[in-house]
Order: C-alpha cells, then structure tokens, then sequence
C-alpha cells in the first residue's frame, strides 16, 4: 500500500494515523463483536476493557464501523458509544459497505470487513473473537460465511480463538486450507473451537511465542507469499471453556431453535449467541469476553513484535 489512504470514504483516527506513520503497533478490533455479539451495557465496558488491553500492551487500538458517511479506524469514546448503543447498527460485511456509505447507513464491521478495511488503512494485526466459516448444512445451502473469502486475499494477521463452534468445523478448515489461509496454533497442535478450547482438529503448524508468528508473517513477505492472513489460533485454557457437555446440549437446542424460526444466513450466528447466553445463563458471555481479551493481549504482543522486528 502506498501512500495516504486516509480520504473522504476511509477516515483513520489521529491517534492511529500518528502511531502508523511512527511504525508503532497498531491492532484493529471489529464493532460487531460489540453491537452484536455482547449484551447492551457490557458491550459498552467491554469496548473500554480491550481498548484498554491493548494499550497496557504497548499498542494502539483501532476499532473499525461505518459512522457519518465514512469508515473509521479508530473511534472516539462518543462514537463507540454509538456502536454499543440500541437498536444496534447494521451489521456489514465487505459487501454491504459501499451501500451503507452511499445511504449514509451507520454500520458495525464483520471479522471480513475490518480485515479488509485495516488492511486498507496499513493495520497489519486484528483480534476477534472466532472466525465465520462453512456452516451446517451449507452442501444444500451454500450458506458459507464471506470471512474464508476476504482472508484468502488479505494479508493481515487474524488472532482468534478458532472457528466458531456453532459451525462445521472441519469443513471450515478444509475450506482454510483450499484457499491456502494458513492456520497458526497459538502454544497448541490442535484448532480451539471459540468457546471450546479444542475441536478434536489437528493443525500442522504452531507458534510458541509473539517473536514466532512474526518471523512467520516476516517470511511469507519476503517471499511474496502474503496475498493471504495468517490466522492466529489462541485457545482459552481448559479450565476457562464453556463446559463441553453444556456446549452440546445447548448447541443442539439452538440449532432446533434456529430451524423452527427460519433463521439462516448472517443472522445465524447473532441468534445462536444471544441463545447460548440465555440457556448458559450467562456462562457462554463470560467465555466470549474470556477469549476475545485474551486474543487482544496476545494480538498486540504480536503486533509489537512486528513493529519493534524481534
């Protein structure tokens, strides 16, 4: 990327603008984890808590959402009071964002849109909670999540606790693998599946530290190899899962619930959640916040070793 990308469309935060033009270590954090993902009123402390994260870290955070006509890297209190605020904002993946700028639509980002607009802003680093991907039953409905898609030609390193559970897994990271997406183990062999610290899934590399993955993504650089993320795999500790038979019980209800409401498509995954924290009685909220801090602080070690070439 060369030059100023800041324009009228893609507005970045002074505090990011001066911590990429230094070469310091920015991170980006998606809005749909908030408007979406978290209770009103905890998405609100939530969005303070990572910001917070990320700057004991040693890092700039740099929340992405569509706000007033424009994209913005990096939100001011004001304006993530608008993110977490009710009704919630549109949901955008990359394809809704032109229309929404056109309508002048406020809208809160997906994992593939920030991925595609941090990328565009010069935001090489991005924590979210758990990857979209192929869900069930998508060989009769086609219905596989546009993150695979975007991460396939965005050279931008995704932390996460995995795939999402909710969704069929090994065909997610077969789908990963088709489109030549590596899938990094964070101190593990095996893919964390969100709320569960392990899908049963082998993955064929791992990284034990920050310095790790940054030789990794230094590497694919040099050789031209970077068209595509890294996604960084960071499973919560065992004893910080949602318990595994509870997991089951409720996914299975959930997904009964899902068929006798016809819900389908991008409001699959709000609908599940918002279930899990209802029948979980909030447990599944504590194992989302859980991991998504967890991948902030190990997004922004990361972040500073890039920045710093340790």
């Amino acid at each position: 990327m060369t030059g100023d990308p800041t324009t009228d469309l893609l507005r970045i935060g002074d505090e990011v603008a001066a911590a990429l033009a230094d070469g310091r270590a920015v991170v980006a954090l998606e809005s749909t984890l908030l408007a979406h993902g978290l209770p009103p009123g905890d998405n609100r402390r939530v969005a303070d808590e990572l910001e917070q994260r990320v700057r004991d870290a040693g890092a700039v955070p740099a929340t992405v959402a569509v706000l007033d006509g424009a994209v913005r890297i990096g939100l001011s209190p004001a304006q993530l009071d608008r993110v977490c605020g009710t009704p919630p904002l549109v949901k955008l993946s990359v394809r809704d964002v032109g229309p929404a700028l056109a309508a002048g639509v406020d809208g809160a980002t997906t994992v593939a849109s920030t991925a595609a607009l941090a990328h565009q802003a010069g935001v090489g680093v991005f924590a979210t909670g758990g990857l979209g991907g192929v869900h069930r039953g998508a060989a009769e409905t086609f219905d596989v999540s546009a993150d695979l898609g975007v991460l396939a030609r965005t050279p931008i390193v995704v932390v996460c606790a995995g795939v999402k559970s909710i969704l069929d897994v090994p065909a997610t990271l077969e789908y990963l693998e088709t489109l030549s997406v590596p899938v990094v183990g964070y101190r593990t062999d095996r893919l964390p599946g969100f709320y569960l610290s392990d899908t049963g899934l082998s993955l064929p590399w791992r990284a034990d530290d920050p310095a790790q993955v940054a030789a990794i993504v230094r590497a694919r650089r040099a050789l031209a190899l970077d068209d595509a993320a890294v996604v960084l795999a960071n499973p919560l500790p065992v004893d910080r899962q949602l318990d595994p038979a509870l997991h089951d019980r409720t996914l299975a209800d959930g997904l009964a619930l899902l068929e006798s409401e016809g819900v389908s498509g991008k409001d699959v995954t709000p609908r599940l959640l918002e279930y899990f924290h209802a029948a979980t009685h909030g447990e599944s909220l504590r194992v989302n916040v859980d991991l998504v801090a967890s991948n902030v602080e190990l997004a922004s070690a990361v972040a500073v070793a890039l920045a710093t070439g340790r």
